[in-house]
């Protein structure tokens, strides 16, 4: 076996939108890719319109641009793990659950981007039903938020144990794990759903008041991504992205009118 080049860092995509103010989507994940020691690839999904205050507008892209992108991305390097963010349309969606069939990746995390931190709907009904029927079968693990796994599952999400519920119900829908962020309950705490074990684990963080919120999702996802491209296993994993968020909220200046990006 030859020597393993130390130049090599793992590639990690990004499949997300495009946000300007680089708070969030595929500009913040390769930030956050970086930051790891990983080499960032992307495809946008969609081009939007917004600042620290919010999104303003949302312009799809077309369904063959990005189906030719992951194409041409995937035929010419290796991927170590691919982050999925915002779809927005059903084209997106319908593009990206096709790649991840020819491809068969080996890591996937679905960040499942429902709406933004404004109020803005970042997926269509459509979309919507697309990655519950077919996307969420089809990759490693999904990290809906609370919002998200409420819109996902149905489910009314209170406290811990409903997150812990909503997790097993995201298993029983066809997803293999499952990591539902609590970054809003006091303490923060996620929860782990995975296939290799029966019970729910809680991931306990510590509450870090900050106006520089916006793109913690992403953060966390394309972090869980990153550690996973480098091996760790899905629990050491996601604590190691828990504790990248909760660094980088610590750290994070403030900028804009609004809700400034973490990373």
């Amino acid at each position: 076996m030859a020597p393993r080049n130390p130049k090599v860092r793992p590639i990690v995509l990004s499949i997300a939108g495009y946000d300007p103010s680089s708070g969030a989507g595929v500009t913040a994940d390769v930030k956050t890719i970086a930051a790891h020691g990983c080499y960032g690839v992307s495809c946008i999904t969609a081009l939007t319109v917004q600042s620290t205050r919010g999104v303003k507008r949302v312009d799809a892209v077309e369904g063959r641009v990005i189906t030719e992108t992951l194409e041409e991305l995937a035929n010419d390097l290796e991927l170590a793990a691919v982050k999925i963010g915002m779809l927005g349309s059903i084209e997106a969606a319908k593009a990206v659950a096709a790649f991840l069939k020819r491809h068969r990746p080996r890591h996937v995390v679905l960040d499942p981007v429902i709406r933004s931190s404004s109020g803005s709907e970042l997926i269509s009904k459509e979309a919507l039903l697309v990655l519950k029927d077919r996307l969420l079968g089809m990759v490693s693990v999904i990290t809906p938020n609370i919002d998200e796994a409420a819109a996902l599952t149905g489910m009314r999400i209170n406290n811990i144990d409903d997150m812990s519920a909503a997790a097993l119900r995201l298993r029983a829908m066809g997803a293999r794990n499952v990591i539902v962020t609590g970054g809003h309950v006091d303490p923060p705490t996620d929860v782990i759903s995975s296939e290799s074990g029966a019970d729910v684990i809680p991931l306990k963080g510590r509450m870090i008041v900050s106006r520089s919120t916006h793109g913690t999702g992403c953060a966390f996802s394309t972090a869980l991504a990153c550690k996973l491209a480098q091996g760790q296993n899905l629990v050491a994993a996601a604590r190691a992205a828990k504790q990248f968020v909760e660094t980088a909220l610590r750290n994070a200046p403030i900028m804009g009118r609004g809700i400034s990006p973490v990373v």
